[in-house]
């Protein structure tokens, strides 16, 4: 029995994140048969719902609901089209006075040009076909037509989420914010007060709660919610009244919620600055307050308003300024670390990952990844691991600085993408051992005994799979030319294969370094004279609001002490 998840989505840099999400999702569910990764490690039915249209064609959706502004959607409509009763529509023809109003059209998805006709066509002798869509029971069918050759998105090509995702919602997934717009300098979602006033509104509230019932109860066994929000602008506020939402009609169900953040700061725009402080300092307070466990995810430096460069990673190209590069890297990241509750064998539920991260009242992790994990094909993961010496194996994600001599409470490492033959050591018999790792029977007792290595006496959970991440496209092309096409880092002159999938390291990690960042965080909001952003009191946030906001950050930040500079 799969325990269902519902995502609760609030773009706009969540849009991104959650497009290349779900089409990540959706390459893992087209794998060809002939894969040598076995089938099944990651359940798709937690994700995703079956149903079927009015011509009886089953579909396979995500289980989403998707909250954004006006302009967004670009020529994805809003009702999505796989419930639509296309014959009926073709055979209405109107005989009365018409008048037409035109309006500037969107160019077509083009990801999802491929799939637009999978419920079916009227063809010219008036039978409706349809063609077979995943069902969620086991690898989907394969024609033996030859794939046309992928399509490659250029940078300039992309200007929001849905001008890129290639899978098909339900008509109940998507609801219109339509008193904000997405584009333009006016009647922006600007201030965390604007978005809690959102789900005050019985218009929008009663939205939200229809669509969580229509999903919730067709579920077997409901595990919990994954709400992917911005931090940084009013989809704060949406997101942490959504949180509250679900905590008191969904008691005792997991809520884990990711935090997103654009990257670096730039220092021409103070106004925006101080908004993106007030917003995430707001935010992660009250969704703390509301959920299981929150997690920033940024490819920036700072959660304040010191900038720093944005993270690197040594086989990825990555431009920091463009949300469709960023979004890639941080799903793929998510795609990992979510993995322990997506398992169709032994799953870890959303709330006891949370207790196991969260004890003590540490609500608020941090997340870090290794993206690609550089395996060489002459080596073993034994091998790989020993080279990281005693460095923190991943690249951090939360936007909470460099690591390095910070105390781990508790951590989930999930690594993916290795092939079996690879996860323990491929000495030869008699060979000297160069470290415990290759004495390890298991590519598990070599993950589990190198955690320990790292973080002596941390509460340590760690999950391998062999199940790769797929980066197909419309996923950007950001790798090297040292990376073969199964991700893998050359030891011989590149091959110009496409990479196709890769292999990755991710974790959630209780630090101390959330001591210093939400610190420095309520150093900075304390400083700031509200007199000079008195637009942002006025979008519905009290004076009284913000000392309580102010003294819960201190509150939350102590909760974190050890092992680094702590607040005053």
């Amino acid at each position: 029995m799969a325990q269902r998840t519902r995502r609760l989505q609030f773009p706009a840099c969540a849009g991104f994140v959650g497009a290349h999400w779900w089409n990540q999702q959706d390459a893992a569910l087209c794998r060809p048969t002939d894969a040598k990764e076995p089938p099944g490690e990651l359940c798709p039915d937690v994700l995703y719902r079956t149903g079927r249209t009015l011509h009886g064609q089953e579909t396979y959706t995500p289980r989403l609901i998707l909250m954004d502004l006006k302009g967004s959607l670009s020529s994805l409509k809003q009702e999505g089209g796989l419930y639509r009763d296309k014959q009926l529509d073709a055979a209405i023809a109107w005989q009365g006075k018409l008048t037409t109003h035109k309006e500037e059209l969107y160019p077509k998805n083009p990801y999802l040009q491929d799939l637009l006709g999978a419920e079916g066509v009227l063809s010219s002798d008036g039978i409706w076909r349809v063609k077979p869509i995943p069902n969620g029971k086991g690898p989907p069918p394969f024609t033996t037509t030859t794939a046309p050759k992928p399509l490659i998105p250029t940078e300039g090509s992309i200007r929001v989420w849905s001008d890129f995702l290639r899978v098909h919602l339900h008509p109940r997934s998507i609801c219109m914010i339509q008193k904000y717009n997405h584009d333009g300098e006016t009647g922006r979602l600007e201030a965390f007060g604007q978005g809690e006033s959102i789900l005050k509104e019985p218009k929008y509230l009663e939205a939200l709660e229809d669509r969580l019932h229509f999903y919730v109860e067709e579920c077997d066994y409901l595990q919990g919610f994954q709400v992917l929000c911005d931090l940084h602008d009013g989809f704060s506020g949406v997101g942490a009244k959504a949180a509250e939402l679900l905590q008191d009609e969904y008691s005792g169900r997991g809520i884990i919620t990711w935090g997103l953040l654009p990257g670096p700061y730039r220092l021409g725009e103070p106004q925006k600055n101080i908004y993106r402080l007030l917003n995430t300092a707001f935010g992660l307070v009250h969704l703390s307050a509301h959920s299981s466990l929150v997690c920033p995810l940024s490819l920036g430096g700072s959660l304040g308003l010191r900038p720093e460069p944005p993270v690197s990673f040594p086989h990825l190209q990555y431009d920091a300024a463009l949300p469709f590069h960023c979004g890639a890297i941080l799903a793929t990241a998510l795609d990992t670390v979510t993995a322990p509750y997506r398992l169709r064998s032994s799953p870890v539920s959303m709330v006891h990952l949370a207790d196991m991260l969260n004890f003590s009242g540490k609500k608020v992790v941090t997340a870090g990844a290794t993206i690609p994990f550089p395996l060489v094909p002459s080596q073993s993961l034994p091998d790989t691991l020993m080279q990281f010496g005693g460095a923190t194996p991943w690249t951090p994600l939360s936007a909470c600085g460099d690591p390095a001599g910070t105390r781990c409470f508790a951590q989930s490492v999930v690594l993916r993408g290795l092939e079996r033959a690879r996860l323990t050591s491929q000495l030869a018999p008699g060979t000297p051992l160069p470290s415990p790792l290759h004495a390890c029977a298991t590519g598990e007792e070599v993950l589990a005994q190198y955690l320990e290595q790292q973080q002596p006496r941390v509460r340590s959970s760690s999950h391998l799979l062999l199940t790769p991440c797929k980066v197909a496209p419309p996923y950007p092309y950001l790798f090297s030319s040292s990376l073969s096409q199964q991700g893998l880092v050359l030891d011989g002159p590149p091959t110009g294969a496409a990479v196709e999938s890769i292999p990755v390291l991710g974790a959630l990690c209780s630090s101390s370094s959330l001591n210093r960042t939400l610190g420095d965080l309520a150093k900075e909001l304390a400083k700031l004279d509200l007199r000079r952003w008195a637009s942002f009191m006025d979008a519905g946030v009290e004076q009284d609001d913000l000392e309580e906001t102010l003294q819960e950050l201190r509150s939350l930040a102590q909760c974190y002490q050890g092992g680094d500079s702590l607040v005053d």
